[in-house]
């Protein structure tokens, strides 16, 4: 019985650090999209200065580790040029996850475009649509529904590399729990810490998996 009023005690710290890391995971998520989309087209660019730089970033922040990313962005920047510091966390955190989500969201965009028949280009030019009109008119908008399994993987994948931010003092869930874990000398805060992610991934999974059932490209 003590135990579990240990754990009821827990909860409104633990639920302060869930909504750092949900805004975290949202916002990141969006604005890679956002980027993702950029990044996508100018890899498909026959201009190959714009294909290879495109191609480049997205080699890079998926082929580097994201803890190293988030390290170089909040520490390392500031080493190279003062005036890049960046004092709040979870700015800093938002642009680290930013970039390398925009990096898989990228090649999550480039496949979903690719896989639209070709028959629609064709049928755009004779319409008289430019390459942009074809892109964010007709193509792009077919797209995102075939985006949606893959936008639902990265947001569980970036809610729990979330966590990440605990090493830079950023007060998320783990970082809570780390921090009443050192104060209590209570290791069973990890339990409902686990069970408070197992929970936020449910409620997401169930809001992607309905979206995709009810914009499902096979129905």
């Amino acid at each position: 019985m003590d135990s579990l009023h240990k754990i009821i005690g827990w909860v409104p710290a633990l639920l302060d650090g869930a909504k750092i890391t949900i805004l975290l995971t949202l916002t990141s998520v969006a604005a890679g999209i956002v980027l993702g989309l950029v990044l996508a087209l100018g890899k498909m660019s026959k201009k190959q200065i714009i294909n290879k730089l495109c191609g480049a970033y997205i080699f890079f922040f998926r082929g580097t580790p994201l803890l190293m990313q988030l390290y170089f962005v909040y520490f390392g920047l500031p080493k190279i040029w003062p005036a890049m510091t960046i004092r709040s966390k979870f700015l800093a955190a938002f642009i680290a996850f930013t970039l390398n989500s925009a990096a898989y969201m990228a090649e999550y965009i480039r496949g979903a475009i690719h896989s639209i028949d070709k028959g629609q280009y064709e049928a755009s030019r004779a319409l008289g649509f430019n390459y942009f009109q074809t892109m964010f008119l007709i193509i792009v908008p077919q797209s995102i529904r075939r985006l949606i399994p893959s936008i639902g993987n990265e947001f569980i994948m970036v809610l729990k590399d979330a966590s990440l931010v605990s090493l830079i003092a950023l007060e998320d869930i783990t970082k809570v729990t780390r921090s009443i874990s050192s104060s209590s000398g209570n290791e069973l805060v990890y339990i409902p810490a686990m069970i408070l992610y197992l929970i936020i991934t449910a409620v997401f999974s169930f809001c992607f998996n309905k979206t995709e059932k009810k914009f499902s490209v096979y129905e």
